[in-house]
């Protein structure tokens, strides 16, 4: 794994979306698309601003996602609702390539698979992601793989749902396909992570956010998070 320390949480963020637009451009070059699946976060949706302002071949961008709240369409609680905001109004990216977790279907199971379906129409069969941006909650999850969660054991499927976290249910992607990504982006920010990113480095098969890959990843921390 690629440890860089920056300053504030605004540096972290302008670090980001630099090397998201470094991987699309490589991407684009290589196999004519770029799809990378995004958390949710106050600094991501600085981060994803801070990407219209470089150089992206946004006509080849697919945005997907890495988790998403059960929510009603338009929710402050809901991922989607800030990756729009963040992107649609700064960057030049069609509306119809950010690709939104079918989070309010009736058949949530089925939601699941239907998802599994338009990764894998943009991906590749298994689907692998261009890139995969995570963040680390203070309690060592990631994407919507929480502690304690059955959805830590899935390994047979893409994306799965949770059980009740902070008073909602989720979709997630799995480490399955989490692990498979060309490039993990990890965005973290914050002192009231600071006790978990030794784990997360040391790759702690006790927290959720242990297991994923460290084979192509990289780790942006502000200086609260790094601590020490």
């Amino acid at each position: 794994m690629q440890i860089e320390t920056l300053a504030t949480a605004d540096a972290v963020a302008a670090r980001a979306a630099q090397l998201i637009a470094s991987e699309a451009r490589t991407a684009v070059t290589a196999r004519g698309r770029f799809v990378m699946a995004v958390s949710g976060g106050r600094t991501p949706w600085q981060m994803l601003r801070a990407l219209a302002n470089e150089d992206v071949p946004w006509a080849y961008v697919h945005v997907v996602q890495v988790d998403e709240r059960i929510a009603p369409e338009g929710d402050k609680d809901r991922n989607l609702t800030h990756l729009r905001e963040s992107l649609l109004s700064h960057a030049p990216l069609p509306e119809s390539h950010i690709h939104a977790m079918p989070v309010n279907a009736a058949d949530l199971a089925q939601a699941c698979l239907d998802y599994t379906t338009t990764l894998e129409s943009l991906c590749g069969t298994p689907a692998v992601l261009d890139l995969a941006h995570l963040g680390l909650g203070s309690d060592g999850h990631t994407a919507s793989l929480i502690p304690g969660d059955p959805v830590c054991h899935v390994q047979d499927a893409e994306v799965a749902l949770t059980g009740l976290y902070q008073n909602r249910h989720r979709m997630t992607l799995t480490y399955p396909i989490l692990n498979r990504s060309r490039r993990i982006l990890w965005v973290v920010t914050g002192a009231e992570k600071k006790e978990m990113v030794p784990r997360v480095i040391s790759a702690d098969p006790t927290i959720p956010a242990g297991p994923i890959s460290q084979e192509n990843a990289i780790l942006l921390l502000d200086a609260e998070a790094a601590g020490k």
